[in-house]
């Protein structure tokens, strides 16, 4: 019996790093856009979208993608927000700024709980990858 977990399966190896880029920026895009126009704010379906294009970027990417899925939502997430802010309140500093800080408090809790997440599977994959230095300094490995 090993005890490696289980990974979703898929035909193929994965999604390169710039089909996760592509996939979650446009969910984000799509979702974050949606509830801006609909609620005039950002909100949970935000949040959880944040959360499931994390995880999704983790589980379905190719070995070496961890990086990516953990760096991109909260980058695509702020120009989804602020592209949305400035449409929905034109180009006044004082209003756009307020309503994106509001934007990105509303989801901090998300935003956070994601970022460790695939941070976490980020190192871990890199610790994975490193030789063992206990098979390094054992003289019968040699």
């Amino acid at each position: 019996m090993s005890n490696q977990k289980k990974r979703p399966s898929l035909s193929g190896p994965g999604l390169k790093k710039e089909g996760v880029v592509v996939l979650q920026t446009l969910f984000i895009l799509i979702f974050v856009s949606l509830e801006i126009w609909v609620r005039s704010g950002a909100g949970i379906l935000s949040g959880l979208i944040i959360c499931l294009v994390t995880y999704g970027g983790v589980a379905y990417g190719r070995k070496g993608t961890r990086y990516v899925s953990a760096v991109t939502p909260p980058l695509a997430y702020a120009a989804t927000t602020l592209l949305m802010t400035i449409l929905n309140d034109g180009l006044r500093p004082s209003r756009v700024g307020i309503d994106f800080v509001a934007s990105l408090a509303s989801v901090a809790p998300f935003l956070l709980i994601s970022a460790l997440y695939s941070w976490f599977m980020f190192f871990n994959e890199k610790a994975k990858n490193r030789p063992s230095k206990r098979l390094q300094t054992l003289p019968e490995a040699r």
